[in-house]
């Protein structure tokens, strides 16, 4: 019994004593944290996406805490009420978080583009774009093999008939799936807009229209008929600017194939 006893009790003595020493350690050299940090950090929803332009939310608060800016209105994701808690903690005014949502500039789906050949592989976007710029015969195209949505922190994203489709009423425009897609067929819109091209095929017409009958063939209709000078092909691809456009929809009407498209963006809707 006593063989037993007293190896227990010195391992529970020795335990005790490095308990001590640790908690003591603790004390002594522990780093005392910024409290405007830490209120700061409060404020923000803990996203991590990086939509800010910093290294997460602790980059952000860390950035205000020490002054490196003052702009309070970076957290897309927290919205309007982080962004006034976040003045109040410095005392400042609130300014406006414009808020956004992210679309897919493409609508190559499984009847539009078809697919060059059977890809057999990890399901992964970005593995199968390393083989010959993916399966479909666009180079530009949503290869629709869901990265985006593995990615996004509110399953807002789903993959569609082979093309992936966002959400709006669950999207916070934290950008995520837009950094992680290999073609770069995501983009972030104000949830106020109102019209969308769904393409970014940068081929010539004749090739486009062989690759998906749902591209931009750039023949520039939506160009002339859009009486505030808002869109513009450019490299064989209408462009849409948001500063200027009004959401008529004439443009959507003019274009010949439906590549550009009426939608509500707002995620409250």
């Amino acid at each position: 019994m006593e063989k037993i006893l007293i190896p227990v009790l010195i391992s529970f003595a020795i335990a005790t004593v490095c308990g001590v020493i640790l908690t003591v350690s603790s004390k002594l050299f522990a780093v005392k944290e910024d409290e405007k940090f830490v209120k700061i950090r409060d404020c923000l929803p803990g996203a991590n996406c990086g939509a800010c332009g910093y290294s997460g939310c602790d980059g952000y608060a860390k950035a205000l805490s020490e002054g490196k800016t003052d702009v309070t209105n970076l957290c897309v994701p927290g919205g309007d009420g982080a962004a006034k808690e976040i003045a109040a903690v410095l005392g400042v005014e609130a300014e406006e978080v414009v808020k956004k949502v992210a679309y897919i500039a493409c609508n190559g789906n499984c009847d539009a583009a078809p697919r060059k050949y059977e890809y057999h592989g990890q399901m992964s976007c970005r593995t199968a774009n390393m083989s010959y710029n993916g399966d479909k015969h666009c180079t530009f195209a949503c290869l629709g093999y869901g990265d985006c949505a593995n990615i996004c922190p509110q399953n807002a994203i789903s993959i569609e008939n082979g093309v992936a489709n966002v959400d709006p009423r669950k999207c916070i425009g934290c950008g995520m799936c837009a950094r992680v897609c290999p073609n770069h067929v995501i983009h972030l819109i104000k949830d106020t807009s109102r019209v969308a091209v769904l393409c970014s095929n940068h081929d010539k017409g004749a090739v486009t229209r062989k690759a998906c009958t749902n591209g931009c063939i750039g023949c520039g209709k939506c160009q002339k008929t859009c009486s505030h000078d808002a869109i513009h092909v450019e490299h064989n691809l209408a462009v849409i600017d948001y500063e200027k456009c009004i959401g008529c929809g004439d443009c959507a009407s003019a274009c010949p194939v439906h590549c550009i498209v009426e939608k509500c963006f707002r995620t409250d809707n």
